[in-house]
Parts: structure tokens; C-alpha cells; sequence
């Protein structure tokens, strides 16, 4: 039987991230991939030129449309935009009862360019890193969840990791690929 994993993220129109890269991913690893679109994006590998949200009730009718025909096992979560979008998920999880969920907290791209409503990571905080079973946040924005620091040194990594460890998600996994060394 073939895995059915659900992305609910951006539209990345230079293909190199959000549902573009997921499905891609899921497909690599012989996953079966759908998607729920929360914004569209235009975008390249030089940075966001426009975000386009999609309003959050589609994006809950998006979720009922796949969880009502699929049997899905995991759910990868990336771009949240703002914090009706948050809540929208957010409830169409509960609705299902979405247990295994995989939180990459996408907050500012590549680029440098935000992705996040400064108001919504509160919403982020206290919705949807508690229900995940895994968060993957890069160490931007570990130090935005816990609103710290950028975190400097393994020690400091590890020490960002175990406190949003305490927050309510089975695992952390902070990315590096922004530290130095």
C-alpha cells in the first residue's frame, strides 16, 4: 500500500520550495502527494516579488475536499501566512483528526523575504507546534518561536531545540544551513 502525505503550504512559482518541493519529495520517496494551496507566491531563486493569500475557508474546504476522499497518513505543514490561515488548519486538522504532522514553520524565505505576519507567530506558537509531532523551524526561526536570540554556538542550538521540545511536539530538528562553520 502506497503512503499518502498532504501538504498544506505556498505555491513557490520558481519550484524550489513550498508545494512544488514537497510533492517532488513525496514522489522521490514513492509517497503519494496532495496538496492544499494556502497562498500563491512569485517567486524566483532571487526572491518573493508578490504573495498572494488564499482565503482561509477555501483553504478549509481544500482540506474536507482530500480528507474526505483520502486516507492519509502524514501531514507536512510550511507557509501560514497570517493568523486566520493558522486557525483555518488549524481546525480543519482537528476536524479530521490529523495526528501526525510535520511543522516546517516557514517564516522568512531564502531570500530574506518574510513569509509570516509578525502577529502570527503567537498563533503558530500556541496552534500548531503543539500538535505537531515534528517541527524542522532553521535557526531564524527557532529564535523567533521562542522570541530570543539567534542562537550562536551547538550549545545554544541544542538549548533553543529543548525548549521548543518542552512546547508539546514529539521532536525537534533545528536546520543549520544559516549558522556558520
Amino acid at each position: 500500500m502506497t503512503a499518502i502525505a498532504v501538504t498544506i503550504a505556498g505555491s513557490d512559482s520558481g519550484g524550489g520550495a513550498g508545494i512544488q518541493a514537497d510533492l517532488k519529495t513525496f514522489s522521490a520517496l514513492g509517497v503519494y502527494g496532495a496538496s492544499v494551496v494556502t497562498a500563491l507566491t512569485a517567486q524566483n531563486t532571487r526572491g518573493v516579488q508578490a504573495i498572494h493569500d488564499a482565503p482561509p475557508e477555501f483553504v478549509a474546504q481544500q482540506i474536507d475536499s482530500v480528507f474526505s476522499d483520502l486516507a492519509v497518513d502524514v501531514v507536512k505543514i510550511g507557509m501560514l501566512s497570517q493568523v486566520p490561515m493558522i486557525e483555518a488548519v488549524t481546525a480543519g486538522l482537528a476536524r479530521h483528526g490529523v495526528a501526525k504532522i510535520v511543522l516546517d514553520p516557514v517564516m522568512v524565505a531564502a531570500s530574506g523575504d518574510r513569509l509570516l505576519a509578525g502577529d502570527a507567530v503567537e498563533a503558530l506558537r500556541e496552534l500548531l507546534i503543539p500538535r505537531a509531532l515534528v517541527v524542522t523551524p532553521n535557526l531564524p526561526e527557532a529564535a523567533a518561536i521562542l522570541d530570543e536570540p539567534l542562537a550562536r554556538d551547538e550549545e545554544a542550538m541544542l538549548a533553543q531545540g529543548l525548549r521548543i521540545l518542552e512546547t508539546g511536539p514529539r521532536a525537534v530538528l533545528i536546520k543549520g544551513g544559516h549558522g556558520e562553520g
